[in-house]
């Protein structure tokens, strides 16, 4: 449920400038999720949203940042240029990269000290990151796509 939620949450904040708890919160109970304010404050916490300034002026959540300041402007590049495509698998992400990138994406990945991410393995055109726990995967799945599309 928790997952579905996260989810669903990571959706709703693409589709919709939402500024406060309380509008997520409702807009959960629209989608079929019964939460809390508190569950709401919560999932926000594990799902590390932030909040940024819309073109208009007004405060809204969103995923995480396009560049993290960790990783450097070469690694956000190779993470760029080689990622294809990303698919979750409880607290496994498989990253698919261009032949002969894994390896280049791997480090990448691993240099960001993401405490959710516990390490990555690659091989040719494919990574798997093993992430804490099935709660945390969707979260860390947006950061990465965020930060290669």
């Amino acid at each position: 449920m928790k997952n579905a939620r996260h989810e669903q949450i990571l959706k709703l904040i693409t589709e919709h400038a939402i500024e406060t708890q309380e509008e997520l919160a409702a807009y959960l109970n629209r989608s079929g999720f019964q939460v809390t304010q508190a569950t709401v404050s919560r999932d926000i916490r594990q799902l590390q949203l932030r909040k940024v300034q819309g073109a208009d002026g007004r405060q809204r959540y969103t995923a995480g940042s396009t560049e993290d300041p960790k990783l450097g402007q070469r690694y956000q590049r190779v993470l760029r240029d080689s990622f294809v495509s990303l698919d979750v698998s409880g607290n496994i992400l498989v990253i698919h990269t261009v032949s002969g990138m894994a390896m280049a994406a791997a480090a990448a990945l691993d240099s960001l000290d993401w405490p959710e991410l516990l390490g990555s393995i690659a091989g040719d055109d494919t990574v798997m990151a093993v992430i804490r726990s099935p709660e945390d995967a969707p979260a860390v799945s947006g950061r990465i796509e965020s930060m290669t599309s």
